[in-house]
C-alpha cells in the first residue's frame, strides 16, 4: 500500500471522520463502521483532504480535465481544497464548480456556484463517500443540462466497498451505468489491512472482535 494512503487512513482517525461502533448508513445499513467528512473542520484539515485527493485523482485521472465539480453541500469544499491542491503540487490550474440546493433567482443567478460548465468541459466529480450510489442520480443531470459536457469520472475518499442497488459495489455500478471512471483515496480494506492488530496512537483501533463485526458485515451486504 502507498505511503499516502496510510497517512490518510491514519489522518482519518485523528480527525474521528473514520470511526468505528455502531452506526446506521443513509441506505439504512447497520454497520460497524462509519465516514463523516464533515468532522474536517480546520484549515490545516482540508488543506490536507485536498493534497490526498489531488493525489488519487493524478494517480487515476491525470490532469487532462477542465472542472471539479462537488455536489451540495458537502462537495463543496472539498472541490475548493483539491483545485488548490492541484495547483500548488502539480501546477495545474483546474476550475471549481458545485450547485446549489435552490437555484438562485438574482445577483450570480442559477444553480451553480463557481465557475460556468461551458460546452466541451471534462468534468471529474468530487463526493465523500458513496454507499449506495443515490447522489450521483442527481448529480449527473445537473451537470448534463448545462451544455454539451462531459463527465469522466469520480473520485471518493473512501470506497465502503458494498453492494449498490445489485449485486456490485456502488462504485462499480456508477461505472457501469454512467460511463465514468470511478477511484477512491483508500478502499476499507486497506483500511482494515492497516489498521487490524496494529497499536496507532497506544490503541489498537481494530482489533478481533472489531474485525469479526467487519467481516460479517460484508458476509451481508459486501459486494461481489
Amino acid at each position: 500500500m502507498e505511503a499516502y494512503k496510510q497517512e490518510f487512513i491514519e489522518f482519518m482517525v485523528d480527525c474521528q471522520v473514520l470511526k468505528f461502533g455502531d452506526f446506521v448508513t443513509k441506505s439504512g445499513r447497520k454497520t460497524p463502521f462509519f465516514v463523516n467528512t464533515g468532522f474536517y473542520r480546520t484549515g490545516t484539515q482540508l488543506r490536507r483532504l485536498g493534497e490526498y485527493y489531488a493525489r488519487a485523482i493524478q494517480d487515476k485521472f491525470g490532469l487532462d480535465f477542465d472542472v471539479l465539480f462537488g455536489p451540495a453541500y458537502k462537495g463543496i469544499p472539498l472541490t475548493v481544497a483539491t483545485t488548490m491542491a492541484i495547483s500548488e503540487f502539480y501546477d495545474k490550474d483546474i476550475r471549481y464548480c458545485s450547485n446549489r440546493k435552490e437555484v438562485k433567482d438574482h445577483g450570480d443567478k442559477g444553480i451553480l456556484l463557481g465557475s460556468p460548465l461551458t460546452d466541451g468541459d471534462r468534468i471529474v466529480i468530487i463526493e465523500d463517500v458513496t454507499t449506495a450510489g443515490t447522489s450521483i442520480q442527481e448529480t449527473l443531470p445537473i451537470i448534463k443540462a448545462q451544455g454539451d459536457v462531459k463527465p469522466i469520472g469520480l473520485v471518493v475518499s473512501v470506497d465502503r466497498m458494498e453492494r449498490g442497488q445489485g449485486t456490485k459495489s456502488a462504485l462499480q455500478e456508477i461505472s457501469e451505468n454512467y460511463g465514468l471512471e470511478t477511484t477512491a483515496i483508500v478502499t476499507m480494506a486497506e483500511v482494515v489491512e492497516h489498521l487490524y492488530n496494529r497499536e496507532y496512537r497506544g490503541k489498537v483501533i481494530i482489533d478481533d472482535k472489531l474485525k469479526e463485526a467487519i467481516d460479517a458485515y460484508y458476509r451481508q451486504y459486501g459486494a461481489e
